[in-house]
């Protein structure tokens, strides 16, 4: 399996696992959200609480060039451990959500 292909498999794989682990709801969802063609993978809630509307990306990945960039995280969970585990190199991982002056000082890649 090539490295493109791993990613994209293992992102897929570890965001079906932490939906999966949630109690499902009434008046929201949870929806995972594959864009293969142009990477972005997407965990979101989606509905209503009460009159307050509930829309927003719990995590959020894309790969560009060849890294994968972590571009939300509104969890306690550290998916960029977690995708390391699974085998994606800590070079190749970008911390998005930090601004650029900061991931060299990070643990992950710098792009």
């Amino acid at each position: 399996m090539d490295k493109l292909t791993n990613y994209r498999q293992s992102i897929k794989s570890l965001l079906s696992e932490y939906k999966s682990g949630e109690k499902p709801q009434e008046n929201w969802e949870s929806q995972l959200i594959f864009d293969e063609e142009r990477d972005h993978y997407i965990w979101m809630k989606v509905g209503w609480n009460s009159s307050k509307r509930i829309y927003y990306s719990v995590i959020h990945f894309d790969i560009k060039n060849g890294k994968v960039w972590l571009q939300q995280n509104a969890t306690d969970l550290n998916p960029a451990d977690d995708l390391i585990a699974l085998g994606i190199a800590r070079e190749d991982l970008i911390l998005g959500l930090q601004p650029p002056f900061k991931r060299p000082f990070t643990d992950y890649g710098v792009a």
